[in-house]
Order: C-alpha cells, then structure tokens, then sequence
C-alpha cells in the first residue's frame, strides 16, 4: 500500500469510528480551555477533569484567579501533579493576560508561546479547540501511533508533527489529531495492547512493530 493509501485508510477509518469528536477536558471558553490544557501536562484528561471544577468554581477568569495565592492555587491543583510550577503558570498567564490583553486570551500562537508554563502543544490545542485555527498538537498517543503506522520515524515529537502536518489535509488536522489521540486510548493503547482489535496498525503498520508484537506475545518466548 502506498504511503497515500495509507493516509486514505487513516482518515476513512477514523471518520467511521468518530464520525463526532467529543473534546477530552471540559472547559466553557478559551480561558478555561487554556488552564486546562495546562495542567493536563504529565497527567491524564481524567484526573484533570476532576480538578478543574473545584479551581474554577473559585476563579474561571484571569481577574478572579489573580485574587488567589500561588499557594492556593498550588493547593488545589496539586493531585495533577508538578503543581509548583503549574500554578505558577497560572497565576502568572492570568496576570499577563489582564495587563496585556485585558483579561482575553489572545488568538495566536506567538502571543501564547510567551506565557508562563505554556508550550508549543498547549498553544497548538487552544489555537485548534477554542479557535478552530489549524493545528496539530501531537501528545504521547499521537506520536506513538504515527510511528506504529509508520508514518513517522519516532525520533521526536517535533518531528512527528512535522510529518503529520506533510500526510494530512490542513482542513483535517483539527478533527485528526483528536480521532488519532481517542483512537490511541480505544485500540493502541502502549500497555495492554490488542493488536486484533487495533485495525489500522494490523492493516498498514510497520513490519518490525508488529514482528516485535507477536514474538512478544509467542508462548515459546
């Protein structure tokens, strides 16, 4: 199969499995969105989820979360895990976003990339979520399964999104890095892996993953 007919089956496969495309942390505007992605680093979706309402039921806007301490921010947040330096972030990109953007969240890449704690995957999720700005945001899922495709060479996250953003249509990039990030989670997860039920890597994955699979899984190992 050919590199475009890969791609073809990716995304044919992925609009079957998810024809709607829920968004994994709850959040009502760009705001919330970006605090949240925040402190989704190094920590799951679901954890997150939980936390968030009891931070925002305090502050969900720059204006209320500069009346809480970094202390108090740092005590809320804390069961997600790095939360020195996430609440800091916080408190800091809530500040900046007042005295610089009266208190709304900027819609560019640039303007988020200066923010305290805030990188180039989270200002690639708040571009492509609360703006529909094309982005592909690649996460450990993302970059695990473009290399079982072999679509990727594996070697950095910079890469792989370099390489997805070069297979797949800009006009699909906000749809597919969540399909791809959902469908990670369902059927390629990194433990407890089922390559049966995983179709897209059993149909167009690379040879040497899929060898390693079944030796791994042989009863004469």
């Amino acid at each position: 199969m050919t590199k475009e007919k890969k791609v073809e089956f990716v995304i044919n496969t992925l609009k079957e499995l998810y024809p709607t495309i829920p968004i994994p942390l709850d959040h009502k505007d760009p705001y919330t969105l970006l605090i949240a992605v925040l402190m989704s680093a190094q920590s799951t979706d679901v954890r997150v989820n939980q936390i968030t309402p009891l931070l925002f039921e305090k502050a969900d806007n720059p204006y209320d979360m500069v009346k809480l301490s970094i202390e108090e921010i740092r005590e809320i947040i804390k069961p997600v895990g790095l939360s020195p330096m996430k609440s800091k972030g916080i408190y800091g990109l809530s500040k900046i976003l007042i005295e610089k953007y009266n208190g709304v969240v900027p819609q560019s890449f640039e303007a988020l990339e200066t923010f305290p704690a805030v990188g180039h995957k989270t200002a690639s999720v708040v571009m492509s979520q609360a703006f529909g700005v094309p982005a592909f945001p690649v996460d450990t899922h993302i970059h695990r399964l473009m290399y079982r495709w072999n679509l990727s060479n594996g070697k950095n996250v910079v890469q792989t999104e370099k390489d997805a953003k070069r297979l797949f249509p800009k006009e699909l990039w906000n749809d597919l890095h969540l399909q791809i990030i959902w469908y990670g989670r369902q059927y390629s997860p990194a433990r407890g892996w089922d390559l049966e039920k995983d179709i897209i890597t059993k149909t167009i994955g690379r040879q040497s993953v899929i060898d390693d699979y079944y030796k791994l899984k042989s009863p004469n190992r």
